[in-house]
């Protein structure tokens, strides 16, 4: 396979990831799936804007750039090092970088925000109830959240989904490094010099 088409396949697959951590993000800004009263109520690391920043809009470029790798004739390039395509190979781990910042960032932000708990409405106002994780283990301690909704489960699952997308993200960047290293050493399609097409 051309470096080029398994670098089209990545970009494909990292617009949808960029899309619902940005949608995740979105919804953290309503906790327990409610319109905040105030500002103050809504979480610190939902500001942090790891869905929006870090796995969207960072994630977005790369993804682009992946998907434009194939848009020239792959065996066309073969030999022929004025095409270009070993640069737009290298060019794709400098982007891919990029991603594996973003998608770093965005991982971080949702494991602090997962051990550090939700901002909830409790007995003596809005504050942080759980200490270092301590809630993850034991769900009674879930009750000293009065609201809003269920803001328990509903922080839970939306910086979990961004945690567990930002690792995928962050993997499929790193691997379109090591493609990108194949492409830039050998070539775009590195089995299509005998003439016989891409494998």
């Amino acid at each position: 396979m051309c470096s080029g088409s398994f670098a089209k396949c990545l970009g494909i697959t990292l617009i949808p990831l960029a899309i619902l951590c940005t949608l995740a993000n979105i919804l953290l800004f309503f906790p327990g799936g409610k319109t905040a009263g105030n500002n103050e109520h809504i979480t610190d690391e939902v500001w942090c804007f790891g869905g929006i920043m870090g796995s969207g809009v960072l994630m977005i470029f790369p993804a682009l750039v992946f998907l434009g790798l194939k848009n020239n004739d792959c065996c066309g390039c073969c030999g022929n090092e004025s095409c270009g395509k070993r640069f737009a190979m290298f060019t794709s781990i400098i982007f891919a970088a990029v991603g594996l910042v973003g998608a770093g960032y965005s991982f971080i932000v949702s494991a602090v925000a997962i051990n550090k708990g939700p901002k909830c409405k409790t007995d003596t106002g809005y504050m942080y109830p759980f200490d270092n994780g301590n809630y993850l283990s034991n769900s009674t301690l879930w009750t000293e959240c009065k609201g809003p909704g269920d803001i328990v489960t509903w922080h839970l699952t939306l910086f979990s989904m961004l945690l567990i997308m930002a690792g995928v993200q962050a993997v499929l960047c790193a691997v379109q490094v090591i493609n990108g290293l194949i492409g830039t050493i050998c070539g775009d399609c590195c089995g299509c010099c005998g003439g016989n097409g891409p494998v």
